[in-house]
């Protein structure tokens, strides 16, 4: 059982990594915004946006496994919130609609996040006067999702070369008890970390 988080910033010399963070979020945005606000018949705009961000993965020097592999992994959550329309009249149109939609935008946000430092988004944050409680928030996120799932990893690890039955149900249990002893720990993480940033002066 392997769990892996990579950074999913690409360092690449191109035209789209060497835009400001403000363009390619703004951008991303509008791609979004439109896409969501596009009729689920409008099948036409939706491939123009798709060979755009076909184009712009070109552009970028992306490796095309990279952007597959984000959206293999996030895909499921599209499908499965759209799997709730197949009920509703039309339910197969929806659906196709809705898969659509969820899938150009993940697409577009995984492009962002591969071209774009997550340091840079946060500094067009600060920029837009974006309340200092969220974005602190976010960067402490960011900053501790890896170190949080590097543990994780570690724990499993360590549990599984303490365990000699293959079963599967002994593996679910063993990754039930790594998920409770994570989160008590991360709770006691957050905790000491709180206490560390008060005593240094930090306030809400």
């Amino acid at each position: 059982m392997r769990l892996r988080l990579d950074d999913p910033y690409v360092n690449r010399q191109s035209i789209i990594h060497r835009l400001h963070a403000a363009i390619k979020l703004f951008a991303a945005l509008g791609i979004v915004i439109t896409t969501i606000a596009l009729p689920r018949s409008a099948w036409p705009a939706y491939c123009v946006i798709g060979i755009a961000l076909v184009v712009i993965i070109a552009l970028s020097r992306l490796p095309l496994t990279h952007i597959l592999k984000r959206l293999a992994l996030l895909e499921p959550f599209v499908l499965v919130v759209a799997l709730l329309s197949l009920w509703q009249r039309d339910g197969v149109l929806v659906f196709a609609g809705l898969v659509t939609k969820g899938t150009i935008s993940l697409f577009t946000m995984i492009i962002l996040v591969a071209t774009t430092r997550f340091s840079d988004i946060l500094r067009v944050f600060w920029s837009m006067r974006i309340p200092n409680v969220l974005v602190t928030t976010m960067s402490l996120m960011y900053r501790y999702l890896f170190l949080i799932l590097d543990e994780m990893t570690r724990m499993t690890r360590a549990r599984a070369s303490r365990t000699f039955s293959p079963g599967r149900w002994l593996t679910w249990h063993t990754l039930a008890d790594v998920i409770g002893h994570l989160f008590v720990r991360t709770s006691e993480r957050a905790e000491r970390i709180y206490a560390a940033m008060c005593a240094r002066g930090w306030k809400t």
